[in-house]
């Protein structure tokens, strides 16, 4: 079937092609186009499915009205929430968002900026894996709207967004000692990102304004690659070899996760036995007994921020780079497993 045209809507309409386009584009008042005449092209437009070519408009308008969102995972429920919210806000904006995933491989992750530049979207939110970095800077050397999400490149002047990753480790770390427990273990990903490295040193740092020693054999670092169930035996490993062990602190949720498995697997009783702390909350955080108390995220502080940083770059509101760079407060939620 052949596709319609503007022209063929005009015909249709009885009207001519530029007062089709003005009308499309939102302009009938500005162009003093009449209120029935606008309704008619309307009319026309809905009964016959006409729907405008996009790269034609993208060429007309400069515009695609559309942003690219990368994120780590389509399956983490952190990532989920933060493309929800995303979603929300862009649409009240009237821009479309087409979302997709790099598993944390920086090969896939530069093939998916370079699948949104040839769709022609107008910015990107992206939540760089390791290995990006020189992706990410040729978007900043070629002035594409970017804000980076979650995480940043420390050597690449990219506004960014994301909680205050070693502030938040405090919170957690203080809330252990308040309730006496002194030998925490620490459980991370062996995953180059920026904001596991900060969770790990204010872990580190806490211990030492307490006068605690930092034991090496007290931080577990599992592999990202490594299926669930080699997780799970490195994780009963670790608690079996450190039998003095009276809390664990998990850097991020899908670990926390991991970890209730392997403890309910070694049959220790929390809090009673073994105190656990996680950062990130999860839907199973608040349902598994006695309830897990984590540092949450704030997910939606997060994603509004982003869009107005990416807005202002749209806008040509850039401003300064260093103010384009935000670290939001995380919130202690205190369950039932400390």
């Amino acid at each position: 079937m052949k596709r319609l045209t503007l022209k063929d809507v005009a015909r249709m309409a009885g009207v001519a092609p530029s007062t089709v386009s003005f009308v499309l584009n939102g302009k009938a008042k500005q162009m003093r186009i009449r209120d029935e005449v606008a309704q008619k092209i309307m009319g026309v437009v809905n009964q016959s499915g006409y729907e405008p070519h996009r790269v034609a408009v993208n060429l007309r308008t400069g515009q695609s009205k559309t942003l690219g969102l990368i994120v780590e995972s389509i399956s983490g429920s952190f990532f989920a929430s933060l493309a929800r919210t995303i979603e929300s806000e862009a649409e009240k904006l009237g821009y479309n968002v087409v979302y997709c995933s790099t598993e944390n491989n920086a090969e896939k992750g530069g093939e998916l900026i370079r699948m949104l530049g040839r769709q022609m979207v107008d910015g990107y939110l992206i939540t760089p894996a390791p290995g990006m970095e020189s992706d990410i800077r040729r978007l900043v050397q070629m002035h594409k709207p970017v804000v980076l999400m979650d995480s940043y490149f420390p050597n690449i002047r990219a506004p960014y967004v994301l909680i205050d990753n070693f502030h938040g480790v405090q919170l957690g770390m203080n809330h252990l000692f308040s309730k006496g427990y002194k030998k925490i273990g620490y459980v991370t990903v062996d995953v180059s990102l920026v904001q596991l490295a900060e969770r790990q040193r204010s872990y580190i740092a806490a211990l030492k304004k307490e006068e605690i020693p930092f034991r090496k054999k007290r931080v577990l670092e599992l592999s990202y690659h490594d299926s669930r169930e080699q997780s799970l035996q490195q994780l009963e490993k670790f608690i079996r070899e450190n039998r003095d062990l009276d809390a664990i602190f998990f850097a991020t949720n899908y670990l926390g996760i991991l970890g209730l498995e392997a403890i309910g697997r070694l049959k220790l009783n929390m809090p009673k036995q073994m105190g656990v702390l996680c950062f990130d909350d999860h839907d199973i955080f608040r349902l598994y007994p006695p309830g897990i108390t984590v540092i949450e995220q704030p997910i939606e502080g997060i994603a509004k921020t982003a869009i107005t940083l990416l807005m202002q770059q749209l806008n040509k509101q850039q401003g300064s780079l260093k103010q384009a760079q935000v670290a939001l407060p995380g919130k202690l939620i205190e369950r039932g497993s400390v």
